[in-house]
């Protein structure tokens, strides 16, 4: 068959270790026999971020921003061990961090799931979507490792002569400190994405976080939602039957268990990427979760949400052949060509990309999978193949649906 035309290329940003040898496969086996792929590439992985000096994950950022529309690789961010093996020039920040800083907005996880598995949490019958906050806090903080004796203070001189000055501790010893920020600009995107979703899918959302203890930064996410919801959603809500409402996050983590599922669950940047990891791995797994980042400008960015799986890549440079789940870079790729498909009318590009999530589906449910879902299946059989066993299972029910 012909190949499918696209008029507008997407982002792609390549990644490290063995999600890179996955990305590879799958466009080599799932993408490139049927679609005709156009796209502007950056390689993210660590040594040309580090010979870079990152300039090219702030190229791929900006990228985003012309184009529209991203798809990435799953990457490394630096601790003192990855320093040493990869004998980098500096610790770099997470490539992650730095391409949600400049596009803003919000992420949106949800499990990928599969009938013949069951989540752990028992009585959750539906998906649960976390919605995380993708600017500030943690990820751009500013970090010192207090070497003596001293005062650390937090300060503030506003343009108009606004001023704080106020100390954070008087160090008898050394220690460290970390100094986080946020903006009302885009907490205020981050309501308003998240009360959109909710319309758009008819969820529920919940919003939590900790004010009790953060009365100010914490409180400023809480105020900042309710204003939003009060004035310009609340009305649609009830229309709708939908429900919205705070509560603390040890609080919200009772009541999730607790739950059905099938709602939208808000959280500041490091809480929805620590839960995002839970909630998938109570679906399921890490690799079966989808994740997207919409802006506040419409671009979107389409990633898996998991690491680069090292220890499988080790194996891999040993010449074992591994069996390592691609799903959620598959759906990042599948999600990427929906999109870019849907802003540019191309209702053939749009079709390609649900036919390959219904032949990853098919694949799983007639019980070919890899070797971290095997254990999980609790009704029928289930046999665990290498991942390029799985690949081209995938491919064969791919092109019965494209025949």
């Amino acid at each position: 068959m012909d190949k499918i035309k696209m008029t507008t290329p997407l982002v792609e940003m390549d990644g490290d270790e063995m999600t890179r040898i996955l990305w590879q496969q799958i466009k080599d086996e799932l993408i490139l026999p049927f679609v005709d792929l156009k796209t502007e590439y950056y390689d993210l992985g660590l040594p040309v971020r580090d010979e870079t000096s990152d300039q090219i994950t702030k190229d791929a950022g900006e990228a985003i921003k012309k184009y529209g529309v991203g798809v990435k690789c799953a990457t490394i961010t630096p601790n003192a061990q990855r320093m040493d093996e990869y004998k980098l020039h500096e610790m770099w920040k997470s490539p992650n961090g730095t391409i949600r800083a400049i596009l803003d907005g919000t992420v949106f996880r949800a499990p990928i799931t599969i009938d013949k598995i069951s989540p752990v949490v028992k009585n959750w019958k539906k998906p649960i979507t976390v919605a995380r906050h993708a600017y500030g806090d943690l990820y751009k903080g500013t970090e010192y490792r207090v070497p003596e004796k001293g005062q650390a203070k937090l300060s503030f001189k506003g343009e108009n002569g606004d001023a704080f000055d106020e100390v954070i501790y008087d160090f008898e010893c050394p220690g460290i400190i970390q100094g986080i920020y946020n903006k009302d600009s885009s907490i205020e995107s981050f309501a308003h994405s998240c009360f959109k979703y909710a319309i758009e899918t008819k969820q529920d959302l919940w919003f939590s976080a900790k004010d009790t203890i953060s009365k100010k930064y914490d409180m400023r996410f809480r105020d900042v939602f309710q204003e939003v919801y009060e004035t310009t959603y609340k009305e649609e809500f009830d229309k709708l039957g939908l429900t919205y409402f705070y509560t603390l996050i040890d609080d919200a983590i009772a009541r999730v268990i607790r739950s059905e599922g099938g709602f939208i669950w808000a959280l500041k940047n490091y809480d929805g990427d620590v839960m995002s990891d839970l909630v998938s791995t109570a679906f399921g797994s890490l690799a079966m979760m989808t994740s997207v980042l919409c802006s506040p400008d419409g671009n979107f960015e389409f990633e898996a949400a998991h690491g680069t799986v090292t220890r499988h890549y080790y194996k891999y440079l040993e010449g074992e052949e591994t069996s390592t789940n691609p799903m959620a870079t598959i759906f990042a790729w599948s999600g990427a060509l929906k999109k870019r498909g849907e802003l540019d009318g191309l209702k053939e590009l749009e079709v390609f990309g649900e036919k390959l999530e219904e032949a990853c589906i098919d694949t799983l449910n007639e019980g070919i999978m890899t070797k971290d879902l095997v254990g999980l299946v609790e009704d029928g059989s289930a046999t665990a193949v290498l991942t390029k066993d799985f690949i081209a299972a995938i491919r064969e029910r791919l092109e019965k649906k494209l025949a």
